[in-house]
């Protein structure tokens, strides 16, 4: 079994660092014997650098996904052209999720959903936690849109991000163990999903913030990996009344 994980933006001289084998061997890890996790990434596009300036400001407000969205939707396309059996948006935010799903027939996986749906599963109030605190009113929309809002006691920022998190580890599981114990304590949540990846797992793993709280965090890569399986092995995919399908060809992606 194969599948992607599909980066949010293209790689460009101007690109955060990104250690792709790192970062595979990771999510590699979460998969079961036999599948073959990739790391993809759109091809550049006129607008990609509005991710780059809006991140120096620490001001990722969602605008940077709307500008990707076309690209990733290409690369997805592209996926299933050219023999995967499922693709994950690797940003926990989804951005190009809804957008594949119209184009292709394997499936699709958005993380923020499918960790969410897990979460609801398992508790009955969950605490989100970002980056930054753009992204707060940027989630509470994409909640709503996915009808999941009801089941969220809060969402809080941690407020730290940058290209240079993977050297604040320490300081990034101390903000955001205090984060996740006021969720605990001043909203009753009962399960954390932590959104944005590239802090959580990739510089902090879950295990050690459940262990630092005493309460459960999800690993929304993980999560998104196994349900993904799950979703091949059982010939399992979105379903084509939800997301109906033209014939499409990858030229129609490019003219």
């Amino acid at each position: 079994m194969r599948i992607l994980v599909i980066d949010q933006a293209p790689r460009t001289e101007g690109s955060q660092p990104y250690d792709v084998a790192a970062i595979e061997r990771l999510l590699n890890g979460y998969a079961s014997p036999g599948t073959k996790v990739e790391i993809g990434f759109p091809d550049d596009f006129a607008g990609s650098n509005v991710f780059l300036a809006i991140g120096a400001q620490n001001a990722l407000n969602g605008l940077h996904h709307m500008m990707e969205t076309p690209a990733i939707v290409r690369k997805i396309f592209w996926a299933a052209e050219n023999g995967y059996d499922a693709v994950i948006s690797s940003n926990t935010f989804e951005p190009g999720v809804d957008g594949g799903r119209l184009a292709v027939d394997i499936p699709v996986i958005g993380l923020m959903r499918t960790a969410l749906h897990a979460a609801a599963t398992l508790a009955d109030r969950i605490g989100i936690t970002v980056p930054l605190a753009p992204h707060v009113p940027y989630t509470w929309r994409l909640l709503r849109t996915h009808g999941l809002d009801h089941f969220v006691s809060d969402i809080r920022a941690i407020g730290v991000y940058g290209a240079d998190v993977a050297q604040r580890r320490e300081e990034i599981l101390a903000i955001t163990a205090e984060t996740i114990r006021g969720l605990v304590a001043q909203t009753r949540a009962e399960i954390i999903v932590p959104l944005g990846g590239a802090l959580i797992p990739y510089v902090v793993d879950p295990k050690d913030l459940a262990a630092a709280t005493g309460v459960q965090v999800l690993n929304t890569k993980a999560i998104g990996i196994r349900f993904a399986e799950m979703c091949v092995a059982r010939r399992m995919t979105q379903s084509a009344l939800t997301y109906p399908k033209a014939k499409l060809s990858y030229d129609d992606f490019l003219k």
